[in-house]
């Protein structure tokens, strides 16, 4: 489990940086458009293609902190044991559902790669941006995927200290 925790701040770490190079290319956008009159081609398709990577980037780390929405005003008075079922019932629904998306969109992929489809000003090959996206989904399912059928619930302590690497896991 402590890998799948590794995995998942990677691919954190790596939807920040790419979030960071599109603040930065939006700004220089904005400076050499209004105060240059330059602009950067193509600057709204990588904006587009980069922030959908970056939102599948993240997404492990959310599920691997449970910090996804759960709605709890049906369970506010259940049991600790029907929210921990319901817990494990919402893991599994959602291996499935990323296990799926991980799949059509891989397969999206595959049908970029053979239509040789692209960006109209840059030429960017679609295919790229499902590469940067397939991978997240599938960590994103298995990491639900063991919070579902872990023995005892497990994910990131929300009150832990990254820095400290005390008692991190639960």
């Amino acid at each position: 489990m402590i890998g799948l925790e590794k995995l998942a701040r990677l691919s954190a770490a790596l939807g920040g940086v790419l979030l960071t190079l599109i603040t930065l290319m939006t700004c220089v956008s904005v400076v050499g458009r209004n105060g240059l009159g330059l602009s950067l081609v193509g600057d709204f398709e990588l904006t587009g293609a980069m922030v959908g990577v970056a939102i599948a980037l993240f997404m492990p780390m959310c599920q691997m902190s449970r910090g996804n929405i759960i709605v709890e005003f049906f369970t506010l008075k259940a049991s600790a044991r029907t929210v921990a079922l319901l817990d494990r019932l919402g893991a599994m629904a959602l291996t499935v559902a990323m296990t799926l998306l991980a799949w059509r969109t891989a397969m999206g992929g595959v049908s970029a790669w053979n239509s040789h489809s692209s960006s109209m000003l840059l030429g960017l090959p679609d295919w790229t941006v499902y590469l940067g996206m397939v991978p997240a989904m599938a960590l994103t399912a298995l990491i639900a995927g063991c919070q579902a059928l872990a023995p005892r619930h497990w994910s990131v302590a929300k009150d832990a200290h990254p820095e400290s690497g005390e008692g991190f896991l639960r």
